[in-house]
This record gives structure tokens, C-alpha cells and sequence, in this order.
């Protein structure tokens, strides 16, 4: 019989079995159920690594295939801290000379943060990933490499025990290790640096690890992100107690796919011609800045774009605010380069003829309270006198025959009070403002140039309109996409915006432009040798504080060739002139240089009715590999 003292010690032992297997239980559901997923994904980054592959960020070609942005591979170095150990200060010491880095904030790099968790438990920071530094070359990495196998701890090997072994074999292989990346080059430096615009480096943190991004900040740089940058890969492999992959064991690869190569309209030589020839006219005239623009009026491909101020986009530290691409970015009075929309608009509305004549009051034109003035005293003009002549009160009463809504129309037309779409970031939409909004004096004075604030590209699409039998056309600077074989992925096509005036319109107004480069005109220093030139020019004062500031002018030039079957169509715009300050005198001359070189190097025909004094075409042209400026 069972006493009560044996009962007993059952009874406790029971109870404690019981205890057991409940506390038990309960750790087994809080493992499997409760904290499942916590302890599956501690699991997973204790043995899978998911590995991050970044594309390659495509290329900005020009339109013969010359390279103006492309990526460079280069090689990072990081370090897994877990594999250091306690040697942080010597390891730090040993690299520092090597990486140009101060040892004790090093040894700061390779220490893991150890904080607490929301639960209260030790957790380190960052324990198997920091990057030490960036674009190390190869001979460093070497050095590098060598150093670390070297490195003996004042350690005898021979008494080490199998596990001490393998975790110095670790340090000396594993705990410092290669990365690669790389970063963006300009081979050209600044040439047509505001239409490639400059890049950025962003950095963000996958899985532990530090990935760069290149971003582009301006330009195509910018406005082509999407298609440049490419889609990043990875792929999720195991790896071993030093945190190496175990290819055999790997489960998924998704491989990088690199971005597009971007094709522009832009032509290198063309580009250098331009930049070299406004270089040339800063040291002779000290503008404040100067810009320029080279396009086909028929299709609307910008083959040069210019402004300057530049900058260099391997060096950030020479972007500042006056670097801007100011083409598209400011807006300006335009002056006398405006009386091509009032009169090429009253020609094809039948307002007036080219032989229709205007009384310009002797140089003084009193108008809804305001006295409009002339350079010189005319008297009787034509119409095509008055573009030849650049008369402001011809216009003006060409402007008010032809009406304040017809010219409101026309100029909204040609493209004016709106954006012109190129394919560019920061681009502004001048000013025109609704008729309601004008004042008595405006439809005098907005045929002058005056009243109005464009941008210097929608003023040459509106003279390429012109030349183009009255079609304005869509602006292209970039020409096509394209994979890294060459294999096109999108192209971009030539397209019509409209046609804002006829092609007889637009003749009767080609005859009237080719007078200004005449020794008539107020431009004869744009005339060419062997092609006709047709052409306008602006000198516009310009407007400060509500009124127009003594002495400083916005002069400028726009034309095109040959004047009957034009190839180009040329502007050129010079801020605050010191030597001169009108558009012909200072404009002109650039104008001739430019389209003299851009003719030869495109071996344009010469007008046939000056075959006679036209040289042998360009046949082995230097500018294709131009010399860098």
C-alpha cells in the first residue's frame, strides 16, 4: 500500500512533468507560430544573401556616334566587420596610408554598432557590410590585397587551434573586399555640356549594403532618367559562415538589364564650331553671355546649341546659377528680330504688300500718348524697306493696320507665350499677354520687339517657320534610342506643329530677310561669298525695374541659308555687348563665321547663281574629330 509520503512525491513529480511539457508547448508555439516569420527571415539572412546588380547607365551618343556621356566601371571597397573581430585599430592602421583615410575614424567603420531592439535584445548595425572607399584604381586594390594576406597579429600559427585558424584565414581573405561600380565621364568636357546636363550620385541602403544610383540633375542627363538608367538585377543565393555565395546553391538570378544608349540631334563638329566662334566673340566684344543655336528649319534637329557662360560636368565645382542653359531657361525683349511675325502675318493676311509704302515721320511717331523713335530719320519705306531698314515705326503702323487680335494670333502661332516641347528640362514659356490685357500703346509697340519676353529658341523657330514655307516645326534633340549593339529602340521623327503662314507668305518674306544683309540692310558684315543669306537683326534694350536700363542692350542676329533652299537656320545673342551694341555690327560678323565653317563642314551647295566664286568642297574635313575647346 502506497503511503502518503510516496503519494505525494508523485503528485510533485506529475506536476513538474506537466509544468515541463506546458512550458515546453509553449516555447515550441511561440518558435513555430508567434515568431515564426521573425525567425524564418533571421534564418534566411543568416544563410541566403539576396545580391543586388546594378545596370549600367547608358551612353548620350551625338548624331554621328561620338560619345558625350558614358559610364565608367570602377571598384569600391567595403568590409564585413564581423570578420575583423577585435582587430579593428590594427587593420585600421595598416589600410589608412592606402585609402587616404584617417585610422581612427577607420577603426570607427569597422567596429558593428551594437544597440537594443524594440524587444530589448543586443543587435548590431551594419554587422557585415561598410564601405571603406570609392573608385579605388587597380594598382591600390593590389596593394591592398597584399597587405591584408600579410598581416600576422603577432599571432604563432602553429599553436592556433582549427577554429582560431579559420577565422584569421577569413580576415586575411574575406573581411576586406572589392565592389564594383562605377561613375559618369564627359570625354569632351564642356562641349554642349547644358544640353547633356551633369549628373548626381545617390546612395541607398538594400539588404544592409550601400548601392550608388546616378542620377542626372539637368539636361538629357535628366530629362532621359527612365530610358538611361536601366533596371537593376539580383539574385538570391546561400551563403557560408564568412558570408561568401555558394554558386552551387544559388536559387534565383534576375540579370541587370543596362540602360539606353540616347542618340541627340546634336553634331559634335557643328557644336565645336559654334562654341569656338562665341568663345571668339566674348574675347572680342566681353558680353555678359552670349548663346547660339544651329537647326535645320525643315525638320526642326538642333545640330548646336550654345550658351556661355559653360561649365565642365566632370567638375561639379564649375556649375553655378550662370551656367544655366539660358536658350531655354530666360527671356528677353526680343527687339527688332520680332517684326518677322507682324509682317510676314499682314503679308499673308493680305494687310500689305512687300511695295506697300508707310510714312515713318522722320525718325519720331507720336502714338496713344507715346513718342516711338527710329535709329535714323526715314521718311517714306516699303514694307520690305522697313525690314531691310529695321524701321520701329513702320512696324508699328504695319501692327495697327493688321489689328490687335491678328497679331495676338500670329504670335501665339509662331509659337510665342508658349512652350516650344523640346525634349529639355527648365524650359519657360515667355510672355504674351492676352489682348484684353493689353494696354493703348501695345499694338505699336509689341511689333517693335518691345511688350513681349521670349525665349531665344522660340525666336529662331519662329524665324525657321519662315524659312520652312511657313510650317513651324517641333524641336528635336534627341534623335533615337537605341540598345548598347546599336539595335533602335524608338525613333524620333520630324513633325509639323503648324503651318502658321503660306509658302507664298513665306517667299515674299525670304526677299524682304535677304535685303538685311545687303549694304543696305543693317546687317551687310552676315553676307556670305558664295551663299545668299536671309536674315534679321534685334537690338533691344533691356527692361529693369519697370523701365529700360541706359546702356544695356540684348543685341542679336538670327538667319538662314541658302536664302531660296535653306539648310540652316542660325541665332546668335549676345547679353549687354561692351564694343557695339548693335545686332548687325556685333551679331552679324559671328553669324558669317559660324555659317561659313557649318557650310563647308556640311558641304552645303553653294546658291548657283554664285558658282563662280565658290572653292572646291570640303573634302577631308578636319572637324570631324574637332580638337576639344
Amino acid at each position: 500500500m502506497i503511503n502518503q509520503e510516496q503519494f505525494r512525491r508523485g503528485l510533485l513529480l506529475l506536476l513538474f512533468l506537466a509544468a515541463a511539457f506546458a512550458g515546453l508547448g509553449y516555447r515550441l508555439v511561440d518558435l513555430q507560430v508567434i515568431r515564426h516569420d521573425e525567425l524564418a527571415a533571421r534564418g534566411e539572412q543568416l544563410t541566403q544573401q539576396k545580391f543586388w546588380q546594378a545596370p549600367r547607365r547608358g551612353d548620350i551618343l551625338d548624331a554621328n556616334g561620338n560619345i558625350l556621356a558614358t559610364s565608367i566601371a570602377t571598384k569600391n571597397i567595403s568590409a564585413d566587420p564581423a570578420l575583423v573581430g577585435n582587430y579593428q585599430p590594427m587593420v585600421a592602421q595598416a589600410l589608412a596610408p592606402l585609402l587616404n583615410l584617417n585610422p581612427n575614424e577607420l577603426a570607427r567603420k569597422l567596429t558593428p554598432q551594437i544597440t537594443r531592439n524594440p524587444r530589448g535584445e543586443l543587435v548590431t548595425n551594419g554587422l557585415h557590410y561598410v564601405r571603406l572607399a570609392k573608385n579605388i584604381s587597380p594598382e591600390t586594390w593590389l596593394r591592398v590585397t597584399s597587405l591584408m594576406s600579410g598581416l600576422t597579429f603577432g599571432l604563432d600559427e602553429k599553436k592556433l587551434t582549427r577554429a582560431e585558424k579559420g577565422f584569421y584565414r577569413n580576415l586575411r581573405e574575406h573581411a576586406v573586399f572589392l565592389e564594383p561600380d562605377q561613375k559618369r565621364n564627359y570625354p569632351n568636357q564642356a562641349l554642349a555640356a547644358q544640353v547633356i546636363g551633369f549628373p548626381a550620385v545617390e546612395e541607398k541602403k538594400v539588404n544592409g549594403r550601400i548601392f550608388t544610383q546616378i542620377v542626372g540633375c539637368d539636361g538629357v542627363e535628366a530629362i532621359m532618367q527612365k530610358q538611361l538608367s536601366g533596371v537593376a538585377g539580383w539574385r538570391l543565393t546561400e551563403t557560408d559562415r564568412a558570408r561568401r555565395e555558394l554558386v552551387s546553391l544559388r536559387d534565383e538570378e534576375v540579370v541587370a538589364r543596362d540602360g539606353l544608349n540616347v542618340v541627340l540631334t546634336i553634331d559634335v563638329a557643328v557644336q565645336h564650331i559654334l562654341e569656338q566662334a562665341l568663345a571668339e566673340a566674348v574675347q572680342k566684344h566681353s558680353p555678359k553671355g552670349i548663346t547660339g543655336i544651329v537647326m535645320r528649319p525643315r525638320t526642326g534637329e538642333i545640330l548646336a546649341m550654345v550658351s556661355l557662360p559653360n561649365f565642365d560636368p566632370n567638375q561639379p565645382n564649375t556649375i553655378t546659377p550662370e551656367t544655366k542653359n539660358r536658350i531655354i531657361t530666360d527671356v528677353v525683349e526680343p527687339g527688332s528680330t520680332f517684326k518677322i511675325v507682324v509682317v510676314s502675318g499682314a503679308l499673308n493676311n493680305g494687310t500689305v504688300k512687300l511695295t506697300d509704302s508707310f510714312d515713318c515721320e522722320h525718325g519720331h511717331f507720336a502714338y496713344a500718348g507715346r513718342v516711338l523713335h527710329d535709329h535714323e530719320a526715314y521718311g517714306m519705306l516699303t514694307v520690305k524697306d522697313i525690314i531691310m531698314k529695321s524701321s520701329n515705326i513702320g512696324a508699328a503702323k504695319i501692327g495697327i493696320k493688321l489689328g490687335e487680335q491678328n497679331l495676338y494670333d500670329y504670335a501665339w502661332n509662331y509659337g510665342f507665350g508658349h512652350g516650344t516641347g523640346i525634349t529639355l528640362p527648365g524650359e519657360v514659356r515667355g510672355i504674351l499677354n492676352k489682348v484684353k490685357d493689353w494696354s493703348k500703346v501695345s499694338i505699336a509697340q509689341i511689333p517693335m520687339g518691345h511688350g513681349i519676353a521670349v525665349t531665344r529658341l522660340q525666336m529662331v523657330y519662329a524665324m525657321a517657320a519662315i524659312a520652312n514655307d511657313g510650317w513651324l516645326m517641333h524641336p528635336l534633340i534627341i534623335s533615337r534610342l537605341q540598345e548598347r549593339d546599336g539595335s533602335v529602340v524608338q525613333r524620333y521623327a520630324p513633325e509639323r506643329v503648324r503651318q502658321v503662314i503660306s509658302p507664298t507668305a513665306s517667299r515674299q518674306m525670304i526677299e524682304a530677310l535677304k535685303a538685311v544683309v545687303t549694304k543696305d540692310g543693317t546687317a551687310p558684315g552676315a553676307a556670305l561669298k558664295n551663299y545668299v543669306v536671309a536674315g534679321k537683326t534685334g537690338t533691344a534694350q533691356k527692361a529693369e525695374n519697370g523701365g529700360y536700363a541706359s546702356g544695356k542692350y540684348v543685341s542679336s542676329f538670327i538667319g538662314f541659308l541658302p536664302a531660296d533652299n535653306p539648310e540652316l537656320c542660325i541665332s546668335v545673342v549676345m547679353d549687354e555687348p561692351k564694343e557695339g551694341y548693335y545686332g548687325g555690327r556685333v551679331c552679324g560678323p559671328v553669324f558669317k563665321d559660324i555659317a561659313e565653317r557649318c557650310a563647308s563642314y556640311l558641304n552645303i551647295p553653294p546658291d548657283p547663281n554664285l558658282m563662280t566664286n565658290a572653292p572646291a568642297l570640303a573634302t577631308d574635313n578636319n572637324y570631324r574629330n574637332p580638337q576639344k575647346p
